[in-house]
This record gives C-alpha cells, sequence and structure tokens, in this order.
C-alpha cells in the first residue's frame, strides 16, 4: 500500500504553516553552519541557506522511515499521525538523523561561505530568521500556501533592508528569483547563487587539483535559471577535467529527488539509473544540490564518489 498522497502531503503543508518549514527543526541546528564566521545579521547583502541543506538530514532520516513503512498497513495511521503532529511536531520523533551527517551538511554551507568572503564579498546572515523557502510545497502544487509563506519570507527581507540575496542551492535560487515575484507585487531582491557571484567576482584558485570530475547538473539550475557555465567555470579554473555524462546540461537526468517525499522507492529507481550515467564516465563525482547529493548517495552503492561541489572548490580555492 503507498503513502497516503493526501494526507503526507497535509502534513508538509501543516507545518509550513504552523512552524514556518515543512520539517522543523531548532533554532540552534539550523544555524549550526555560521558558528565561528562571524557574519553580521542582516544588511544589504545577505548569504540566504533557505534551510535547504540543513534540512537533508532530516529529510533523509524521514524517507528512511517512510520506506520501512510503504505498501504496509501502518501507511492507515498516517492520517492520524497528521491530526497530532498539528499539536506536537513529530520530526523530533521521526526524523533524528546522525550528528556526522547533520555536521557535514552545514560544513558544506560554511566552505561557501568562506569562499565568499575569499573573493571579498561582504554579506550578512539572518541566522534564525533564515526561513525555508517553500521549495517543496511549490514542487507539490500548493500555490495557495505558498504565496503566504512567500509573503512572510519577503517581509523578512525587507524587516533586514536586504537588496541583494545570494543563494547556495538551485532550489531556493529559483523560488527567490522565479517563482516568489509571480506572487509579490513590485517584488525587488536581486538573487544570484553563489556561483554566479564567484564567477562575477573572478575569484582565483590557490591550488591545481588536477584531476577528472563527472558533473551531475541540477535539473532545476540547469532548466529554469541557466545556471550552467558557471559551475564548469569554477571547476576547469582548478586544473579539473570535466567528464560529462550522456544526459546533461539542459537534458540532464533527474536525481530522483521531486518524487522522495511521496514514493521513496521509485525516487530511489530514478537515482540508481543516473548513477549508472555517472560512474560510466568516471569513479568522482561533483552535485550542486543537496537533494541531488543524497539521493546520488544512496544509490552509488560505493562505485562513485559524489560530493557537493563546494567541497572541490574549497580544496581548490582556499
Amino acid at each position: 500500500m503507498p503513502l497516503p498522497i493526501g494526507d503526507t502531503i497535509g502534513i508538509l503543508a501543516d507545518n509550513l504553516k504552523i512552524r514556518k518549514s515543512v520539517l522543523p527543526i531548532s533554532a540552534k541546528n539550523a544555524t549550526k553552519w555560521a558558528e565561528g564566521l562571524d557574519l553580521p545579521k542582516g544588511g544589504e547583502t545577505v548569504l540566504y541557506t533557505g534551510m535547504m541543506y540543513q534540512l537533508i538530514p532530516y529529510i533523509e532520516a524521514m524517507n528512511k522511515a517512510q520506506e520501512k513503512i510503504e505498501d504496509t498497513r501502518i501507511v492507515d495511521l498516517i492520517k492520524y499521525g497528521r491530526i497530532v503532529n498539528k499539536a506536537v511536531n513529530l520530526t523530533d520523533f521521526m526524523a533524528r538523523p546522525s550528528k556526522e551527517l547533520r555536521d557535514s551538511f552545514d560544513k558544506m554551507l560554511a566552505n561557501i561561505a568562506k569562499l565568499l568572503q575569499k573573493a571579498g564579498v561582504e554579506f550578512g546572515s539572518l541566522y534564525e530568521d533564515d526561513l525555508y523557502s517553500g521549495a517543496l510545497v511549490y514542487d507539490l502544487g500548493m500555490d495557495d500556501i505558498l504565496e503566504e509563506h512567500a509573503r512572510k519570507v519577503y517581509a523578512v527581507f525587507k524587516k533586514y533592508q536586504v537588496k541583494n540575496v545570494i543563494t547556495v542551492d538551485p532550489h531556493t535560487t529559483n523560488m527567490l528569483r522565479s517563482v516568489y515575484p509571480k506572487f509579490i507585487r513590485d517584488y525587488d531582491l536581486n538573487v544570484r547563487s553563489y556561483m554566479e557571484v564567484l564567477v562575477e567576482k573572478n575569484i582565483q584558485p590557490k591550488n591545481q587539483l588536477d584531476m577528472e570530475l563527472v558533473l551531475h547538473d541540477s535539473c532545476v539550475y540547469a532548466r529554469y535559471e541557466n545556471v550552467l557555465s558557471q559551475q564548469r567555470t569554477l571547476l576547469q579554473n582548478a586544473g579539473i577535467t570535466l567528464k560529462e555524462p550522456v544526459d546533461s546540461g539542459t537534458f540532464t537526468l533527474c536525481c530522483g529527488g521531486p518524487a522522495e517525499s511521496l514514493f521513496p522507492k521509485k525516487a530511489r529507481e530514478s537515482a540508481c539509473k543516473r548513477v549508472d550515467q555517472l560512474k560510466a564516465v568516471c569513479s568522482k563525482g561533483a552535485t550542486m544540490c543537496p537533494i541531488c547529493l543524497v539521493n546520488l548517495h544512496k544509490a552509488t552503492q560505493g562505485e562513485i564518489e559524489l560530493q557537493d561541489i563546494s567541497d572541490y572548490l574549497v580544496k581548490a580555492y582556499l
């Protein structure tokens, strides 16, 4: 018996309306990545995480729980779980990732911040006011809930007098740059991916990595935001020889991520297909989306080493 789509989506929507995130986590865990970076709060330019990297370990833990109950009688209880979740945040009980996994994704965010600092970019952070972008509810077609949430997020930017937003992942970039303007009149934020900013600032590598790497393009970057050359420029300038899989660039193959919340097993099938394409050309690969990274990593079975692009950039540019 598959997961009940209505109740599953309902829990995510309820969380966003009540707790401002589809999977609410504590402010301490959400902002741990910024420790020791001495970033000012707010300002004209901010690095906005949209909570994506921070949420991935919890989403991964939740998906493991979903895979265990998918096609079992237990799924019938999810409708009662939605009722309970309105009063008590079930994320605290069902999504408990390891500290090691949380630390690894926090490090990716810290690496991105350090790269921007190296490039001479002056920016702040919104810390506990860095709200989830609403990407998942948008993917699931809940426009009415998204519009309400988008206005909350935009109000936070206005509160801190933000004009320029540097994003860290494709989904958040797409939400702030292409989706929010559809809901908010006179939307005036300048939104750029951190990779776009690094290329614009002409950041120069400190080390040449001299290696081959297969690149997995994000569907969202490639098809909706035209972020295709920047990642290649940064890696090639670092001495990396890029290997392209069969489906790349605008025609990149999906990692399976959009289906993970409702159809975990189908998402894994898509990830396995993509991993087969990647490992066919190289034993090391780079992603630029935390959702892609975690979905593909589950399907690697140790046959290919996948890392976030920031891991390679830090080795070359810092």
